[in-house]
């Protein structure tokens, strides 16, 4: 008969530590040598588990305290794992209690005859047992819709089983012990307490899933891009110009200061550049101006030495021009910057070397620079808020992005591939959008431009029915502005019929003047004179109505 696992030797002490009773090891000089030993069963009581070594044996040694004293008892180790266990952790003893009571996971054992030999007390409550009271009798006449006897007959798991119990229905696992190839008995364990948990913890699965889907294709997108012509959608006279412009300007080593409006796109034509250029393969390194904090520009921009200052990096850091080198550096709402960094950039712009904060020696950096704004360098020359000499340096070649509102046809296009981008990244199918609300989306002033634009298609993505984007699916974005035709004259507070009439005249004469050069095309009349199609129909219809009275 096997010794693994067997008891090696018992001893008891009285309350003052003396051991009154031994047998086996326990008799040994050397345990009763440890338990004299303050220390030793000092850390004992702690741990309450622990190993020792004797003549080349591992034991465990499990120390329980009674009513009259404390029992030791000495027995064979079952195996490395459970010895490694016991020695690493400080506290085995209260993982295992804790294994063993644990209301969240009730854990049945039997042995090899299927009889019970221990049920969990949060499952004995269950079943309505005494404690112990369960213990030594068949499996199968104490637990309902069990398997256990099976498992224990076949030798073979079963995990994740619905099984009925006292009216409820619990998802367990039953997973046969065994050694050498023999089984020993099995174990049963509540995995979830129903079929609903389950399913709750498939949809959580499922939802974490699709945010991964969702976060794969973004990024995929973004790899995907390469930011060249193709990205800059339209048709319109204005974008095409823009285009040849770009393809005549990449090639060239020229600084080229890029301006627009907010949401104009400016970025894009940045890429553009930097993709048509012969720096593609290098770096593109982007700089919004107006985020950097003012105390952060210099150290951003030029780089710093090993503690240049409090919280440096240790090993120091290179710029913004240093990432840049033999590629584009792109400075962003460079009319923000401050005008002391202006001083600074107007040298590295002008002779291509910058100096560390810190350093005290100067680095020839190669880069091709563009630049952008929002708003009149000229202006802000002129007023004291931008150099003169450094708006020279960045605007030998300027390229102008046109606003949304002077290329309206390129709407639906735009449309399109906003729809396609999101569908994608949502992993939806691709709507349409009917031709109402494309006619409202044109009549729209857009003072946002494409970035609005974008976020309305969105909006209206996630509010329509997914399959056909309609007017009540857009926001009530105001449309162009109604403002009177002509040129700018105020009435006088008290009004005059006679200067209102005066301006009402020349409205109706500019009405019929951009109808005659547009062919009769009210469309493109209402675009060249800057109102919305109805307001132009409600002007014709009191034009009509004052020539036929």
């Amino acid at each position: 008969m096997s010794t693994e696992n067997q008891i090696a030797g018992v001893a008891f002490l009285n309350g003052e530590g003396q051991a009154v009773f031994s047998i086996g090891l326990g008799s040994d000089p050397r345990i009763r040598a440890l338990t004299t030993d303050r220390a030793w069963m000092g850390e004992l009581r702690e741990v309450r588990l622990t190993t020792l070594n004797l003549d080349r044996h591992a034991y465990a040694i499990l120390l329980a305290a009674t009513e009259s004293g404390e029992l030791l008892v000495i027995s064979r180790a079952p195996g490395d794992a459970l010895l490694h266990f016991i020695g690493s952790v400080g506290f085995a003893w209260d993982i295992i209690q804790y294994l063993l009571t644990d209301p969240f996971d009730a854990m049945t054992i039997v042995d090899d005859e299927a009889r019970l030999v221990y049920i969990s007390p949060i499952h004995e409550a269950f079943f309505g047992l005494k404690l112990g009271e369960g213990n030594g009798q068949p499996v199968e006449q104490v637990i309902e819709n069990t398997r256990l006897h099976e498992v224990v007959a076949t030798g073979k798991a079963e995990v994740g089983a619905i099984q009925r119990m006292q009216g409820a229905e619990r998802v367990v696992s039953r997973v046969p012990i065994k050694r050498n190839g023999r089984v020993l008995g099995a174990i049963g364990r509540v995995m979830f307490k129903g079929p609903q948990q389950l399913e709750s913890l498939s949809q959580r699965i499922k939802a974490l899933e699709g945010e991964l889907e969702f976060y794969k294709r973004e990024t995929a997108t973004l790899r995907a891009r390469d930011y060249g012509l193709e990205q800059i959608i339209g048709q319109s006279p204005a974008i095409q110009r823009l285009r040849a412009q770009i393809v005549k300007v990449a090639p060239l080593e020229i600084p080229v200061l890029i301006r627009g409006e907010s949401g104009t796109g400016k970025e894009l034509v940045a890429h553009a550049l930097h993709q048509l250029s012969p720096r593609r393969d290098r770096p593109m390194i982007n700089v919004n101006a107006a985020a950097l904090p003012p105390n952060l520009v210099e150290s951003e921009l030029f780089g710093y030495e090993p503690g240049a200052f409090t919280g440096a990096d240790k090993k120091g850091r290179k710029g913004k021009f240093e990432q840049a080198e033999g590629g584009t550096i792109f400075l962003d709402e460079i009319g923000d910057m401050p005008l002391d960094v202006q001083a600074k950039l107007l040298r590295v712009v002008q002779d291509k070397i910058i100096e560390r904060i810190g350093g005290d020696r100067s680095r020839s950096v190669d880069f091709r620079l563009v630049s952008a704004t929002n708003k009149d360098l000229q202006s802000m020359v002129e007023s004291g808020g931008f150099r003169l000499d450094l708006f020279y340096r960045l605007s030998p070649i300027v390229i102008e992005v046109p606003p949304l509102r002077e290329r309206i046809d390129d709407i639906p296009l735009l449309v399109d591939k906003f729809l396609q981008e999101i569908a994608y990244r949502h992993a939806r199918p691709i709507p349409r959008i009917n031709s109402d609300a494309l006619a409202e989306l044109t009549e729209r002033a857009w003072p946002g431009n494409i970035r609005q634009l974008q976020h309305e298609i969105e909006r209206a993505f996630v509010f329509s029915d997914g399959i056909t984007i309609g007017v009540q699916d857009l926001s009530e974005t105001p449309r162009r502005s109604e403002k009177p035709l002509g040129p700018a004259v105020a009435a006088p507070a008290s009004g005059s019929r006679g200067l209102k009439k005066v301006i009402s005249d020349v409205q109706d004469e500019q009405i019929r003047d951009a109808i005659a050069a547009c062919g009769g095309n009210k469309k493109k009349a209402a675009a060249r004179l800057g109102i919305s199609r109805s307001f132009l129909y409600k002007k014709l219809a009191a034009i009509e109505n004052a020539e036929q009275t």
